[in-house]
């Protein structure tokens, strides 16, 4: 819709009510899935880019990663020990051990063994390997008589050598192989392709590269992993109230929003342009918006209609689409999604601190977790206590995890930061409230969780 259509009456909206008249906006379920919406349609003209091993971690996959070779890509031994051929006892070949590294031995032919070295290539004809401790060997000797004690081979790291030759027995050329437990085919060797083959789908597009995933990356033959560009993102702080130093007087605050947007949208994956201050002036607003290079441009305040608040008729002047205006959430309400043109949008984020993260997590998270073909992170969990709610709006709490509940904290009003500060995430409060032990949607801070501390003796609970 644009800016001068009437913005329709979500179904379901409460009448009647003794408290204040519902105000006309989207509900807040529907308000983050069209946030997503429009990161999803502006992430298809997005081109990903690739980036060495080293450098992409954090990032998400912008495509699945598939095995471009068999792995293992050749039989491997999977310990140190012994590569046998057919049934046992085997003649040991006294050649080289076969090495990791190295090109495979020879092919084995029945009732030979040769030495073998964890990662090495299985030689042709091998049908187990026998490990080292699970093996002994004894050497023969072809020219001494049948009544002559056999010379016992000198002792090798972790072998069981020993010469169980007795008088009268027939001697055999070289050393001998036995071992000390049944053998089992195929026993210790790591099959080609026993954990993937090339072009199996190993991890899906939108997967958070970890350094676990830069291992199996490197395993699967990669030297560079495509990644969504990061969004570039823009904020404006509005307001002619702001200080950027020294404490507040004579009707002027410090901007809270400023030093926290940049670093929290940061943490969501974007490129931070710049944190601009704009003052209440309709035309340099203007210039700001529509002269941005952010894929994102996020604005603190201004929402609403009071005298000094631009941002809609700024947006109407530069053709925005209005793709969410207001939504049925507490605090934060008046916040706003535009879409500017060219896949660029723009979050307009009421200027009291914590509605402005409610707005954050409500409308920018989601589009720019879906930018980068990411999910935003969030779970559920029992709430402790009973949670007072909105009559028909959904309500966001600051929260704290206490092993597997939530416990809300007190400071949680739209200009309060301290509840936040120690939390660990929101609660999502539908309409009316929750009882204790209800289950309910949470959104995850993107740093980690506090563990449940909080300040002074828990004064923080609600």
């Amino acid at each position: 819709m644009t800016l001068k259509e009437p913005v329709p009456v979500a179904p379901g909206t409460a009448t009647g009510a003794k408290a204040e008249p519902p105000h006309r906006a989207t509900a807040w379920p529907e308000a983050r899935a069209a946030a997503a919406r429009a990161g999803t349609a502006a992430r298809a003209g997005r081109e990903p880019r690739r980036l060495p091993l080293g450098q992409a971690l954090g990032h998400a996959l912008a495509e699945p990663l598939l095995a471009l070779t068999d792995l293992p890509s050749f039989d491997t031994s999977a310990m140190d020990g012994w590569a046998v051929a057919g049934p046992g006892p085997w003649s040991v070949r006294t050649e080289t051990p076969v090495l990791a590294g190295h090109a495979p031995a020879a092919a084995l032919t029945d009732g030979e063994a040769v030495r073998i070295a964890t990662g090495a290539p299985v030689p042709p004809g091998t049908t187990a390997v026998i490990r080292t401790e699970h093996s002994r060997t004894e050497r023969t000797d072809t020219e001494r008589t049948d009544t002559e004690p056999a010379d016992t081979e000198p002792a090798e790291s972790a072998d069981r050598t020993e010469s169980t030759e007795r008088a009268g027995a027939v001697a055999a050329p070289g050393p001998v192989l036995h071992a000390l437990r049944d053998v089992v085919p195929g026993q210790d060797i790591r099959p080609r392709g026993q954990e993937c083959r090339a072009g199996d789908e190993l991890l899906p597009a939108g997967t958070e590269v970890t350094p676990v995933v830069l291992g199996l990356a490197a395993a699967a033959g990669y030297d560079e992993l495509p990644v969504p560009p990061r969004p570039r993102v823009e904020v404006l702080v509005l307001g002619d109230e702001l200080l950027t130093a020294g404490l507040p007087h004579e009707g002027l605050i410090r901007d809270a929003l400023g030093p926290m947007l940049g670093p929290w949208l940061a943490a969501l994956g974007a490129e931070v342009l710049a944190t601009r201050r704009i003052g209440d002036d309709a035309e340099e607003l203007y210039a700001a918006v529509t002269g941005s290079a952010a894929d994102l441009v996020v604005t603190t305040g201004g929402t609403a209609a009071g005298p000094v608040d631009h941002l809609h008729r700024v947006l109407d002047k530069a053709g925005a689409t209005l793709l969410v205006d207001g939504v049925k959430v507490r605090p934060g309400h008046p916040m706003l999604l535009a879409a500017l043109g060219g896949h660029r949008h723009l979050v307009g984020l009421p200027g009291n601190p914590l509605a402005a993260v409610s707005g954050l997590l409500t409308l920018a998270e989601p589009l720019l977790a879906a930018l980068v073909g990411a999910s935003p992170s969030g779970g559920r969990a029992p709430v402790l206590d009973e949670v007072h709610g909105h009559p028909y709006d959904t309500r966001l709490v600051p929260v704290v995890r206490r092993g597997e509940q939530l416990v809300p904290l007190r400071y949680n009003g739209p200009a309060m930061l301290r509840g936040i500060a120690v939390a660990d995430g929101m609660a999502v409060v539908p309409p009316g409230g929750a009882r204790s032990g209800q289950e309910l949607d949470v959104l995850d801070l993107p740093w980690p969780p506090t563990s449940g501390a909080v300040p002074a003796q828990g004064a923080c609970f609600t």
